[in-house]
């Protein structure tokens, strides 16, 4: 369970900083060459794709922050010990991030490295709850 909280507040705080990037600082330079952004006009016309966008990975992040918190209030036991709401949570924003960066990956092969960065922590929380739940 440890390794699934850790990953799941690991998978978070990656979100979070999406978030920034996206809702905060998009126009920026650094942010504009992650992006593939060319041009200020292009930063611009995406700015308020990139707002929402920005906006659903803080949510996620939110959604398996207090996942987690539910889960070590309940005491850090085997999963089918935790607390159910937070288990739920957990496996509502990990799982819903691990299908974004398949569908990433899916339509977008050059994006695989983007795709393997935000989908590798909610897949080892996934498998580590997984792991937990048949032991």
């Amino acid at each position: 369970m440890i390794v699934a909280l850790v990953a799941a507040s690991l998978a978070a705080l990656l979100h979070v900083y999406i978030f920034v990037m996206e809702s905060v600082l998009w126009t920026t330079p650094r942010v504009r060459a992650t992006f593939g952004i060319t041009s200020d006009a292009q930063a611009e016309h995406t700015k308020p794709l990139a707002l929402n966008q920005g906006f659903y990975n803080l949510f996620l992040a939110i959604v398996t922050a207090v996942g987690v918190a539910l889960v070590i209030a309940g005491g850090v036991g085997p999963a089918s010990e935790a607390s159910p709401a937070g288990l739920a949570l957990l496996l509502a924003g990990t799982g819903s991030m691990l299908a974004a960066a398949l569908v990433l990956v899916v339509t977008d092969r050059s994006k695989a490295r983007a795709a393997a960065t935000q989908g590798l922590f909610p897949l080892v929380t996934l498998s580590a709850l997984l792991v937990s739940a048949v032991a």
